[in-house]
């Protein structure tokens, strides 16, 4: 089952919108955790010990961060970078079909940019 952290700067509607579509989803979001004003190494670590995929709209930083750990042979289950005025309905979709359609350990290591273009 995938497991999900929400980046304190992802749109909330991406989260309602997924939580409608599948009750079930184990997401967490990092302002809830206490971790709004941390920084993205210690986002990524903590996602990392919990085995979950961040899902962020910061394609600066969090990218960086994310590669260097995969340089550095440390886990990361995973990063989605969603783009930073996106179609929900399109995110939404991206990520029902991607959980549909993956195993969540495909995603190990890997930066995804969504939503995906036609």
């Amino acid at each position: 089952m995938f497991k999900f952290l929400a980046d304190h700067n992802l749109h909330d509607a991406i989260v309602r919108g997924l939580l409608r579509r599948k009750p079930d989803l184990d997401i967490v979001l990092v302002r809830n955790l206490g971790l709004a004003e941390a920084s993205d190494r210690d986002i990524l670590d903590w996602a990392a010990s919990e085995g979950r995929i961040v899902l962020t709209h910061d394609r600066q930083t969090m990218p960086r961060y994310a590669n260097e750990r995969v340089h550095a042979v440390k886990a990361m289950p995973g990063l989605f970078v969603i783009e930073p005025h996106p179609d929900i309905g399109a995110v939404i979709e991206n990520l029902l079909t991607i959980m549909d359609a993956t195993e969540e350990g495909e995603w190990q290591s890997k930066t995804e940019y969504l939503p995906y273009k036609d």
